[in-house]
C-alpha cells in the first residue's frame, strides 16, 4: 500500500528535493506541499495525508504551532526536520511534546554520506512514522498539576495504515495482529501478574522514537525521594542530550542530568546516556559507576540499550530493574535478556500505549518482561514497586 505524504516546508529546494526522494521509492506518493504552517495546517485537513514531514522554522505559522493544531484538528503521524544544534534541540524537543512522532536533520549531508544511503533512511523513516499513533496530548498540559497527581498523556485512538516492513525488523504499526514465534514463546507474553515491592541497586529505562515524551511522563510522577538510581538509555543525537537533560531536570522533582564519566549511580538521580557514546555501569567494591565510551562504528545506535543493559547485568546480577519502552527496532531485547538470565526484573511498555511497539514487542515476544504495562502506568508503578 503506497503511503501519502504531505511536505510542509518554505525552502523550494527542500521540499523539491525531498519530494523527488520519496517518490523515487515507488512506496510513498507526496499528495501535497505547503510553504509554511497555516497552508500545512489547512491542507493536513483536506488531503488526509498518512505523513507530514515539517520543518519548524517558516512564515506564518511555525512549525510546532502547526503541530499542535494539527493534533487537535486531526492527528497525523507528523516528522520533524530540524537543526543538530542546541537551539536546534530545543524546538525539537517542543515538537515532539506537541504531538510529532519523530524528527531528522534537515541538512541532507548530516543523515547520509551517498544519495542511496539517503533514500533508504528517509524512506525507512517516513514508512516508519506513518505506522505510528499520533497525537499524543501535549504535556504542557499536565505541568499545573502536582508530579505525584498529574495525570499522564492519553493518546486518541486512530487507524494507522498498513505499511510494508523490511523482515529483518519488527513492524512499526502499533495495529498489528500478534505473531508469537516457536523459539521466543516460552513465557506468556503478557504476564498479569505484579512483582512485589522489592529494592533494586539500580533503575534501567530504554527508549527510542516516542521515548522523550514517555521518559517525561514516567519520571515527572516519580518523588525527588526516590530510592534507587536511574540511568537512561535514549536513542538521541550528541547535540540532543544535553538539552533533553536539562528539559527533564526542570520538569522532574528528582535530580536528572547528562551523564559523564566517572560519575557515582546515587538514589534520586537520573542519568541520561549521552549522545553518540556508549554508557556502561561498572560496580566496584559495591560503587555503582559510570563509565562513558566513543560510540563503537559495530554499532546502530549510539547509545545503545542492549549495552547499557548488558553491563548492569554483569555489574548487578539479580538486583536491577529494567524497563524498555516505546521505539523502532530491536534495540534492549539482548540486553534484558542477559538481565533476565542473571536473576532481575524486567517490564515492557504494552503495545497500546506505545507510539511504535518494536523495543518493546521484541522483549514481550522473547517472553522476558515480568509485566507489560500502560505507559500511563510505569511511572506510579515505579514508586509502588521500588522499596
Amino acid at each position: 500500500m503506497t503511503v501519502s505524504v504531505l511536505v510542509v516546508d518554505d525552502s523550494g529546494f527542500f521540499r523539491k528535493r525531498l519530494t523527488e526522494i520519496l517518490t523515487a521509492s515507488g512506496q510513498i506518493k507526496v499528495v501535497g506541499v505547503a510553504t509554511n504552517g497555516r497552508e500545512g495546517v489547512e491542507l493536513a485537513e483536506k488531503l488526509r495525508p498518512d505523513v507530514i514531514t515539517m520543518d519548524y522554522e517558516m512564515p506564518v505559522m511555525d512549525g510546532i504551532s502547526a503541530v499542535r493544531e494539527i493534533m487537535k484538528r486531526h492527528p497525523v503521524p507528523v516528522l520533524m526536520f530540524s537543526s543538530l544544534t542546541y537551539e536546534g534541540a530545543r524546538v525539537t524537543l517542543d515538537a515532539l511534546e506537541a504531538g510529532a512522532v519523530d524528527f531528522l536533520p534537515k541538512n541532507f549531508e548530516e543523515i547520509a554520506r551517498d544519495s542511496s544511503q539517503l533514500q533508504k533512511i528517509l524512506v525507512d523513516r517516513v514508512l516508519d512514522v506513518a505506522g505510528s499513533r499520533p497525537g499524543a496530548k501535549p504535556l504542557s498540559a499536565t505541568r499545573a498539576e502536582p508530579a505525584s497527581t498529574a495525570r499522564p498523556a492519553s493518546r486518541p485512538e486512530q487507524p494507522s495504515p498498513q505499511v510494508r516492513h523490511r523482515a529483518d525488523r519488527p513492524p512499526a504499526s502499533a495495529h498489528r495482529s500478534p505473531v508469537e514465534p516457536a523459539a521466543d514463546a516460552a513465557v506468556p507474553r503478557q504476564p498479569s501478574r505484579r512483582s512485589p515491592a522489592r529494592h533494586y541497586s539500580v533503575v534501567a529505562i530504554g527508549t527510542s522514537t516516542g521515548g522523550p515524551v514517555a521518559l517525561q511522563q514516567v519520571l515527572t510522577t516519580l518523588p525527588a525521594s526516590f530510592p534507587a538510581p536511574i540511568v537512561l538509555v535514549q536513542h538521541m543525537p550528541a547535540s540532543f542530550t544535553p538539552a533533553f537533560a536539562e528539559r527533564l531536570n526542570r520538569l522532574c522533582r528528582i535530580e536528572v542530568r547528562q551523564a559523564e564519566d566517572g560519575d557515582v549511580l546515587r538514589p534520586g538521580q537520573a542519568l541520561l546516556a549521552p549522545g553518540g557514546c556508549q554508557m556502561m555501569i561498572e560496580n566496584r567494591s559495591g560503587q555503582a559507576r559510570v563509565r562513558i565510551l566513543p560510540g563503537d562504528e559495530r554499532l546502530n545506535y549510539k547509545p545503545c540499550v542492549d549495552v547499557t543493559f548488558g553491563s548492569l547485568a554483569r555489574s548487578f546480577p539479580g538486583k536491577t530493574l529494567g524497563i524498555i519502552l516505546t521505539g523502532m527496532g530491536a534495540d534492549g531485547k539482548e540486553g534484558c535478556r542477559l538481565m533476565k538470565q542473571s536473576g532481575s526484573v524486567i517490564w515492557s511498555q504494552d503495545e497500546k500505549s506505545s507510539v511504535i511497539y518494536g523495543m518493546p514487542m521484541a522483549v514481550a515476544r522473547a517472553g522476558l518482561p515480568d509485566e507489560v504495562l500502560s505507559l500511563n502506568d510505569i511511572g506510579p508503578r515505579l514508586v509502588e514497586g521500588v522499596s
